[in-house]
C-alpha cells in the first residue's frame, strides 16, 4: 500500500512539474517582448535585469528570510555560480542580443539549452548517456537553428553578434540547470530562487561600468510601458517563474525540464508578430519546425527503443 501512494504521489509531482514548466515557459516566452519593448523606450540592457531581479529579491526575501546561507561554502559557491549563469550572464547576453537580432531568433538561440544540457548530463553523469533519439532530434534542431539565424532579412543576412550572444546564453543556462539539478536535493525552490536573486545582482554590479542609457533614467521608468513591463518582468517572468521552474526541474529531471525551453520560441513568435509586427519569413518557419519537430522526434525514438529493450 505504501508503495502504491508513494507511485501515485509521484505520478502527481510529475503532472504538476509539467504544468509548472507549461506555465514558466509561458511567461519567459512573453519576456523576450517585453524586454524588447523596454530597449526601445530607452532601458539599457543591464538596467533592465537589475530592476527586474530587485523586484524578484525583494518578493522571495518576505517569503524566504529565516536562513540566511548555505549548508557549506561548496554550497555556497554554487549558488554564486547559479547568480552569474541564469542571473547576470544569461539576462545580460539575452538583452544585448535583442539589440541586435530579432525577437524571435533571441528566443529560439537561446532555446537551444535543452541539447546543451542533455549533451553536458552525458558528460558529467557517465551512466546517462545520449541515446540514438537525442543525436537525431539535435540533428534537427541544429538544422532548425541554422535556419534561425538567416530568418534576420529576407536576403538572408547574418547578425552575428546577437545571434552569438544568444547561443552563449543558452549555454550559460545548461551548465546552471546542471549545478541546479544538484542543489534541489538539499535545498527548497524559495532559498534556492532568493540565492540565485542575490548572487545574479552582486555578478551583476560591473557591468554598470559599460551601461549606456538612450534617455534619462527616471524619466524612462515613469513611462507606463515601462513600469507596466518591469513588473511583469520581475513579479511573473522572474519571481514566480523562477520557482515554478526549480520545481520542474525537481519534479522532472534537469533534461526534461528543460526540453520544454523549445516551446518558449512559439509563444515569442505570435507575440512578437501581434505586438512588435515582427516579419517572420519562410526560413524562420522552417527552423521553428525543426527545432520543435527535432524534439518530438527524438523524444518519440528514445521511448520507442526503450520499450523495445523491456520486451527483450
Amino acid at each position: 500500500m505504501r508503495s502504491m501512494n508513494r507511485g501515485v504521489r509521484t505520478a502527481g509531482g510529475k503532472f504538476l512539474g509539467h504544468i509548472a514548466a507549461l506555465i514558466t515557459i509561458t511567461m519567459w516566452g512573453y519576456s523576450f517582448v517585453s524586454s524588447r519593448v523596454l530597449l526601445d523606450n530607452g532601458l539599457g540592457p543591464v538596467h533592465i535585469y537589475i530592476f527586474r531581479f530587485v523586484i524578484a529579491y525583494v518578493l522571495v526575501l518576505f517569503i524566504s528570510h529565516k536562513r540566511l546561507v548555505a549548508s557549506s561554502w561548496r554550497d555556497e559557491c554554487m549558488f554564486l555560480l547559479c547568480g552569474l549563469l541564469a542571473g547576470s550572464l544569461y539576462f545580460i547576453a539575452e538583452n544585448t542580443a535583442l539589440e541586435y537580432t530579432l525577437t524571435t531568433n533571441v528566443s529560439l538561440l537561446t532555446s537551444m539549452s535543452p541539447l546543451l544540457t542533455a549533451l553536458l548530463v552525458s558528460l558529467v553523469y557517465k551512466n546517462e548517456k545520449l541515446g540514438l533519439g537525442t543525436w537525431v532530434g539535435s540533428a534537427l534542431a541544429i538544422g532548425g537553428v541554422a535556419c534561425v539565424v538567416f530568418n534576420s532579412s529576407a536576403s538572408l543576412q547574418v547578425r552575428p553578434l546577437g545571434d552569438f550572444l544568444s547561443l552563449a546564453a543558452a549555454f550559460s543556462w545548461a551548465v546552471y540547470s546542471l549545478i541546479l539539478r544538484r542543489l534541489n536535493a538539499n535545498y527548497d525552490v524559495w532559498f534556492i530562487s532568493r540565492k540565485t536573486f542575490f548572487y545574479g545582482l552582486l555578478t551583476s554590479l560591473p557591468f554598470m561600468l559599460f551601461e549606456t542609457d538612450s534617455a534619462p533614467l527616471l524619466e524612462v521608468i515613469g513611462r507606463p510601458a515601462v513600469y507596466g513591463n518591469l513588473l511583469f518582468l520581475g513579479l511573473g517572468a522572474s519571481t514566480i517563474a523562477y520557482v515554478l521552474w526549480a520545481q520542474s526541474v525537481k519534479s522532472l529531471g534537469a533534461v526534461t525540464a528543460n526540453n520544454y525551453m523549445y516551446l518558449q520560441s512559439v509563444v515569442t513568435l505570435v507575440v512578437s508578430a501581434l505586438v512588435l509586427g515582427e516579419r517572420i519569413t519562410l526560413m524562420g518557419v522552417t527552423g521553428i519546425v525543426l527545432i520543435v519537430g527535432g524534439l518530438w522526434v527524438g523524444d518519440n525514438i528514445n521511448k520507442l527503443l526503450a520499450g523495445r529493450r523491456n520486451k527483450l
